[in-house]
């Protein structure tokens, strides 16, 4: 039963999608949506602030697809439509530009004259993906990653490590834009007023430091790997670095309903639910992460980063290899709570951003703080160009 629902909401869909493909194209109007409609974040979060911060008013047409309009009907300048409503059909058919970062399904029927750029959601990453990882993805995802790679226009590089994984991996031999990575433009600033935004909105005391631990999911979302021992932590950071500290724990959202088994104690706070990691990166002092790409968009900072990585063997070999050996890389890396204390004890910080300032030669980076302002006058082009053309065969 839920599968013949199912197939008649998708050729009703089509139906309508076909319907409004009819339509005229709005050349300045942009459609963006990230993480399949579930946040206002990532990439296409950081794009469109810049049109709105930097571009006259109603330069663009933003749009924004949520689930929940509720959540998110407080961001200014930008139209909102729920996903999957008639309404979200309509602005995605006559869109000028579709930016996402993630895959797109079969309901995003591209036309003709649409352009589609594909941010994708890291500007590095240590895991496998996409045809490197296909072993170990479902059948249906790589067929969908096929079609979407076939509709991209445009696809965005953070260093020429991933623009080459990006050529091998990507099922996608179009353009690759190699400017940085939009989400990261703001970690080359200290951002005060940002900082002060967080604090408040976590109910933090500015004056404490913060220790951000981020790692990623395990397939069998296994909760054992998460044995941080955060009181003897929080001893090594104010012996090491001195201060007052807190530790905040942000899960993959994968794990949002299981987050408050594992997170406890005094200055830990379960932050799961915190949609937007960049600013979460931004404030932070410290992280500690294992095998997520959130790694390399710290590095940005230079501040110090940790791996705590117990399971490495068996993460390697019933979820996904590794692009990097993870010991060669220049954060240090620990098997168990005592060597994670011990790391932070000896932690050497000229050393440390040495290492750093040789990995970004090693990777080629791209990053420059200049990402969304580079893609912005790419787009703008695009729009533009078309516009004046009509006006001019008009005359």
């Amino acid at each position: 039963m839920n599968r013949l629902v199912g197939k008649l909401k998708k050729y009703v869909s089509l139906t309508i999608i076909c319907f409004f493909n009819c339509f005229p194209i709005k050349k300045n109007k942009i459609f963006f949506f990230s993480y399949y409609g579930s946040q206002y974040g990532c990439n296409p979060k950081y794009i469109a602030e810049y049109m709105i911060q930097n571009m006259p008013k109603n330069h663009f047409d933003i749009v924004w697809a949520f689930n929940d309009l509720k959540k998110y009907e407080n961001i200014p300048y930008i139209r909102k439509v729920k996903t999957m409503s008639i309404k979200y059909f309509y602005e995605l058919s006559t869109s000028k530009i579709v930016i996402t970062n993630f895959r797109a399904t079969e309901l995003f029927v591209k036309r003709k004259n649409q352009y589609y750029i594909q941010t994708w959601h890291s500007s590095l990453r240590l895991k496998h993906i996409e045809k490197d990882a296909e072993a170990s993805l479902p059948n249906t995802y790589v067929q969908m990653a096929k079609k979407d790679s076939k509709k991209c226009d445009l696809l965005l590089s953070g260093c020429k490590y991933s623009t080459d994984i990006f050529k091998r991996s990507f099922w996608y031999d179009g353009e690759i834009f190699e400017h940085g990575t939009p989400r990261n433009d703001f970690l080359f600033k200290n951002n005060f007023t940002l900082k002060e935004k967080v604090f408040d909105d976590l109910n933090l005391p500015i004056d404490y430091k913060i220790m951000l631990y981020a790692p990623t999911f395990r397939k069998d979302e296994i909760l054992t790997v998460y044995d941080l021992d955060y009181s003897g932590i929080l001893t090594s950071l104010e012996n090491k670095f001195g201060g007052k500290w807190v530790i905040l724990v942000k899960l993959h959202p994968h794990l949002l309903s299981k987050s408050t088994n594992i997170v406890y104690g005094n200055h830990v706070v379960d932050i799961t639910h915190y949609s937007d990691i960049q600013e979460l990166l931004s404030i932070s002092d410290v992280l500690i992460s294992d095998y997520s790409s959130l790694i390399f968009d710290f590095s940005i900072t230079k501040r110090p980063c940790f791996l705590y990585v117990p399971d490495i063997e068996e993460y390697i070999k019933q979820d996904r290899n590794l692009y990097f050996d993870i010991l060669e890389l220049p954060f240090p890396a620990a098997m168990n709570n005592s060597d994670l204390n011990k790391d932070i004890k000896v932690f050497n910080s000229e050393k440390y951003i040495t290492d750093l300032d040789k990995f970004f030669m090693k990777i080629g980076s791209f990053e420059d703080g200049k990402a969304s302002e580079n893609l912005v006058q790419r787009i703008n082009k695009i729009c533009y160009s078309e516009i004046r053309r009509e006006v001019n065969e008009a005359v």
